[in-house]
């Protein structure tokens, strides 16, 4: 299957494909003709799995970077940007993301500033890079201020999901796949009874086709494509918590499955939904297998002013909520109420 993220001279396709990874070479030569150096960026651990034979029919160097959320800082990115100059990478070779949502976020992100843009290609072997992460051209690094603070808009030249990979996910790394997942099976609004017959490839798909539909209209946030952003205001406030004890503690799907199902409890106390839609968005979670209890340390306080400082707000409570007439960002929301439904949300089974 090739899904088109279509963005005019900037167009791609995101192949998804059991032994997608075999076809580097093959887009190389179509999307990157001249390049004669390629740096596979990964970790250690994935470079040692069996299906790490990535080649790029091209003189490659492995570069490894650290693992999980402990990849994406700005001393992680300069040792990365040092290694590519130590390659004399050029304007011509290509950088080639291969890992989770972290790493191809790192990659994506050195790729986009080292001699102002080289070529980009990733290739997540993660669900949650394959879903959400890979896609879009989103690329950057946390702070301790919060997640995704430094990054830049940076479109791949193609994205190559191997859905074959995905049978060697540890389990949690499969569980935090899939909160994205359900992120996109409650944007399109459809019913947690499907879920049952649905196999996880077709999972894939629809979230690959919403995700690329979403980029194609909206490529830099300016509209449509914050919707994607469901669930992430207090998800992004549970990571940043999370970052300073343990970066690894709370993975990004795990935060965001508890973060969609704190946003349909606020659009209920807001009046937007009914009870039904808070039970559908529980039994999605269910049958993922989610989890959606906040954590016993997740200080109140806290969170309120981290999701204060959410990257779609401007200095005041800002979430993308579901309404009558489908999901919308609701800006200004009167902070005793957050703190009211998160309360209730705590003490909920």
């Amino acid at each position: 299957m090739k899904v088109r993220v279509e963005l005019d001279e900037r167009s791609y396709d995101v192949v998804v494909v059991d032994g997608a990874r075999h076809e580097l070479s093959a887009l190389l030569d179509a999307r990157a003709p001249r390049a004669k150096s390629v740096a596979l960026v990964t970790s250690a651990s994935l470079a040692a799995r069996p299906w790490f034979d990535v080649d790029s029919g091209r003189d490659q160097t492995v570069l490894l970077v650290p693992e999980g959320e402990s990849a994406k800082t700005l001393s992680a990115t300069e040792t990365l940007l040092e290694s590519l100059a130590n390659l004399q990478l050029s304007r011509d070779d290509v950088v080639v993301g291969v890992g989770g949502g972290a790493v191809t976020d790192l990659a994506g992100f050195a790729a986009a500033v080292y001699l102002r843009g080289v070529a980009l290609v990733q290739i997540p072997t993660s669900l949650v890079g394959q879903v959400d992460a890979a896609i879009g051209g989103k690329t950057g690094v946390n702070l301790a201020a919060g997640k995704n603070l430094v990054g830049a808009f940076y479109q791949p030249l193609g994205v190559l999901c191997d859905t074959g990979v995905l049978a060697t996910l540890p389990e949690r790394e499969r569980l935090s796949g899939l909160g994205e997942v359900a992120k996109c099976w409650l944007l399109e609004s459809r019913a947690a009874r499907d879920l049952p017959t649905t196999s996880l490839t077709d999972l894939v798909e629809m979230s690959i086709r919403l995700k690329a539909s979403v980029v194609s209209g909206d490529e830099r946030e300016g509209g449509q494509r914050v919707l994607l952003n469901y669930g992430h205001t207090l998800a992004h406030a549970l990571e940043k918590l999370s970052l300073r004890h343990d970066p690894d503690s709370l993975r990004h799907g795990e935060a965001v499955a508890i973060g969609l199902a704190f946003a349909v409890r606020l659009a209920h106390e807001l009046g937007l939904v009914d009870v039904g839609v808070i039970a559908n968005h529980d039994a999605v979670l269910r049958e993922l297998g989610l989890v959606r209890r906040l954590p016993s340390d997740a200080d109140t306080d806290e969170l309120l002013e981290a999701m204060r400082h959410d990257k779609k707000s401007h200095h005041d409570l800002s979430f993308i909520l579901p309404s009558p007439d489908g999901f919308t960002l609701v800006p200004g929301i009167d902070p005793s109420t957050v703190r009211d439904v998160l309360e209730r949300f705590r003490g909920e089974l």
